[in-house]
C-alpha cells in the first residue's frame, strides 16, 4: 500500500518530485509509524465493518482503528467482539487488501483472546490501541500483547493512548509521564506510536473545544501536550511517534468566529470551490490544528469521520522547499556543521541543531511524498478528494 495509492499514477507523477514509498504490514516499525497518517476509528460494532474497511481503503485511507471501547456502550461489548471476528474473517477469506488496522481494547485479556478467535484472520491485524495508558494499566496490557504475538506468530504492535486524569493533573503529571516513558522504552520494539486522547483530557475539567478553537487554543490541554512531547517526544532516539488529537466535527455548526482558511492559496481553478466546502463543513479549524500538531512535535492525527483523512494526509506531504533543506542539511560532508543558506534562498540551515529536523522530514517524505515545486496542499488535497 501506499499514499495517494488510490489517485492514477499520472496524476501522483503531476503531484510528486518523490512519490510516497510502498509499505506493507511488515515493514519497519519506524517507517510504519510515521506512515499512520490519518487514523480512522470506526466502531467494531458496525454491520458492515468489512465492506466499510475496503471503501476506506479505495478512498485513500492506510491506517483504520476498530474500536470496542469509548465508541460503543458497555452492554455492546460481546456483540462488537463477535462482529469484530466475523468480519475479520470475511476480510482474511476474500484476500482483498486492506490499511494497517488496530483493534481498541477495553482490558487486557481481551488481546490474546481476541487474537486466538480471530486465527488466520489475525493477520490482518497490526497491533491494538491501549486505552488510559498508565503503568499500572500499561504493564498488563503490553504483556498480553506479547503473549498473543507468541501465541499468534504474528507481529504486534501497541498504541497506548495518554488520556488519563493522572496525566492532566498537575501534581501527578511528571511522576505519570515519567513512569509511562518507563514502560514504554521496555517495550520499545512493540511501541509504533503514542496517541493523545484530548476529549478526555477537556472531559476531566468539563471543556469542550468549539470548531473555532484548536486543541492548542485550550490552555490546559495545550500545556499537557507540550509535557507529553517533551518527556516521550526527543529526538535523541529515546522518543516515540505521538500522534494529534482527534478532531471532533464534521457537519455545519454556528460559527462565532471568521472562517481560519485563507483565501489566497485557493484563487485558481476548481480551488476556491474546495475552500467554501472547507468552510462549510467546519474543516478549516481543522487544517489549522494539523498545522500545529506538526509544529508542536506530533505527527498523523486521530479521525472520526473520512471527511478528515485527505486533510491529514495531504498536509503531510513534505513541501519541495522542506525536502530540499532536509537533503542539503544531510548532505555528505556536512557533518562538521557549519551554516547554509536554504536552497530557496529564503532562511539560514544550521546544520547540527537543523539535523533531528531534516532526519525526521526525510522520514516523512518517504511516507508521504514530496509535492513538485509548483503544487500545495490543495492540489493534493483536490486530487485525493477526486477520487
Amino acid at each position: 500500500m501506499r499514499h495517494f495509492g488510490h489517485v492514477p499514477a499520472r496524476e501522483r507523477e503531476r503531484l510528486f518530485h518523490r512519490e510516497p514509498a510502498e509499505f506493507t504490514r511488515d515493514s519497519p516499525s519506524r517507517l510504519l509509524s510515521a506512515a499512520l497518517g490519518a487514523t480512522l476509528y470506526s466502531p467494531a460494532t458496525r454491520p458492515h465493518l468489512a465492506a466499510d474497511v475496503l471503501k476506506q481503503y479505495g478512498l485513500g485511507v492506510r491506517s483504520m482503528v476498530l474500536c470496542l471501547e469509548d465508541s460503543i456502550a458497555d452492554g455492546e461489548v460481546a456483540e462488537g467482539e463477535a462482529n469484530l471476528v466475523a468480519q475479520l474473517r470475511e476480510l482474511e477469506t476474500g484476500g482483498a487488501r486492506t490499511p494497517l488496522l488496530f483493534v481498541r481494547v477495553r482490558a487486557a485479556a481481551q488481546i490474546p483472546d481476541l487474537a486466538r478467535r480471530l486465527g488466520p484472520a489475525v493477520r490482518l491485524l497490526s497491533g491494538f490501541v491501549l486505552p488510559k495508558f498508565t503503568l499500572e494499566r500499561g504493564e498488563p496490557f503490553l504483556q498480553a500483547l506479547s503473549e498473543a504475538e507468541r501465541a499468534s506468530g504474528q507481529r504486534l504492535f501497541a498504541m497506548p493512548v495518554l488520556e488519563s486524569p493522572e496525566l492532566l493533573h498537575l501534581e501527578t503529571r511528571t511522576g505519570t509521564l515519567l513512569d509511562i516513558a518507563g514502560v514504554v522504552d521496555k517495550y520499545r520494539d512493540r511501541v509504533l506510536a503514542l496517541r493523545l486522547g484530548v476529549t478526555d483530557f477537556c472531559s476531566a475539567y468539563g471543556l469542550r473545544r468549539a470548531a473555532d478553537t484548536t486543541a492548542y487554543d485550550v490552555g490546559i490541554v495545550a500545556h499537557v501536550i507540550a509535557d507529553v512531547v517533551n518527556v516521550l517526544g526527543r529526538a535523541d532516539g529515546s522518543g516515540f511517534t505521538i500522534t494529534g488529537p482527534v478532531w471532533e466535527y464534521f457537519r455545519l455548526q454556528e460559527r462565532m468566529f471568521k472562517p481560519q482558511l485563507r483565501a489566497s492559496p485557493f484563487q485558481e481553478g476548481r480551488a476556491e470551490p474546495l475552500r467554501a466546502a472547507l468552510i462549510e463543513h467546519d474543516l478549516d479549524g481543522l487544517l489549522r490544528e494539523i498545522e500545529l500538531d506538526r509544529a508542536n512535535g506530533l505527527l498523523g492525527k486521530t479521525c472520526i469521520h473520512p471527511s478528515h483523512v485527505m486533510p491529514v494526509n495531504a498536509l503531510s506531504v513534505v513541501t519541495h522547499e522542506e525536502y530540499l533543506d532536509a537533503r542539503d542539511i544531510l548532505s555528505p560532508g556536512r557533518g562538521d556543521g557549519g551554516v547554509l543558506r536554504s536552497a530557496y534562498t529564503n532562511k539560514m540551515n544550521e546544520v547540527k541543531p537543523h539535523r533531528a529536523w531534516a532526519e525526521r522530514t526525510l522520514l516523512r517524505a518517504e511516507a508521504f511524498g514530496v509535492a513538485r515545486e509548483d503544487i500545495g496542499f490543495v492540489e493534493l488535497l483536490a486530487a485525493g478528494l477526486a477520487r
